[in-house]
């Protein structure tokens, strides 16, 4: 009996993962081992767990503070799914983590393989070098490196990397240094031109990233600096006039409230900045 309702979980686990068609590509971008359908139900127990926990901890607070509780249990499915949601995301956070840690490579290693192909080294030599002196970037050369030392094509090696890499400035690398071998081009003229693309792209998010900063420091100096200093200045005065207690209780309350949204404008700023490195 519970042979047929595991089997039934994983049928509806795999029926679950039909509406995520892009989830199988993206495990393998972010390096995730699991099938789509095993991802789903990790996730899916996560959900449950982190739903539970935070259902019975509310459900706390409100009993303390004779509120309705009955309420709360319309709203469980409502906090099963966004926390399902929320966490199915993790490819996409582990892919975008990959990617700012390969455009801080990027043109370096780019550099250094043109630098290699000059001099006069073969291809794979130079890739073997870049594998030997690049910690991100090297680690996706070496998987190449080692295809081919197991019999595959130089170029079934990068068609077969090109797939899983999550870096769309490391794509056109790869499909110009393909390109040159079906071709028979110079690849070393070939990914110069990638190469100074790529290094006008980021010269863009440089200047981009420069123009935000200005809003977003305003934004700071208003809600994080102004309001709080004016803001409990007038509040300790009109306190006096309604006679309102202002307790120690609600001024942490506010502290923490403005702390935590300092600590949002921080992580907001590290977001955006893009990972270049000159």
């Amino acid at each position: 009996m519970i042979k047929i309702k595991a089997g039934n979980l994983n049928t509806l686990f795999q029926r679950i993962s039909k509406f995520f068609p892009t989830l199988k590509a993206k495990l393998k971008q972010a390096g995730m081992e699991d099938k789509p359908e095993d991802f789903i139900k990790k996730t899916f127990v996560s959900a449950f767990y982190m739903t539970t926990g935070l259902v019975v901890a509310l459900f706390l607070v409100l009993a303390k503070l004779n509120v309705l509780k009955g309420v709360l249990f319309l709203a469980v499915p409502i906090i099963f799914f966004v926390m399902f949601f929320y966490m199915i995301r993790l490819p996409d956070v582990k892919i975008s983590k990959k990617e700012k840690e390969i455009s801080k490579e990027i043109v370096f290693a780019g550099r250094f393989i043109i630098i290699e192909l000059e001099s006069g080294v073969p291809l794979y030599n130079a890739m073997l070098n870049v594998s030997k002196n690049y910690e991100v970037i090297g680690r996706y050369f070496k998987e190449i490196t080692d295809k081919v030392d197991l019999g595959t094509s130089m170029e079934d090696a990068l068609n077969e990397a090109v797939e899983f890499i999550p870096s769309n400035d490391f794509r056109k690398v790869l499909w110009q240094i393909i390109n040159s071998i079906r071709t028979g081009s110079d690849v070393a003229k070939s990914l110069y031109s990638v190469m100074d693309q790529v290094t006008k792209d980021q010269m863009t998010e440089v200047n981009k990233y420069g123009k935000k900063l200005n809003p977003l420091a305003m934004f700071y100096m208003i809600v994080a600096v102004i309001l709080p200093s004016l803001g409990i200045t007038m509040l300790i005065i009109l306190s006096s006039f309604i006679q309102f207690e202002l307790s120690l209780t609600i001024l942490l309350a506010l502290a923490g409230f403005l702390g935590f949204v300092q600590f949002m404008f921080i992580a907001m700023v590290k977001f955006s900045r893009p990972a270049i490195e000159f």
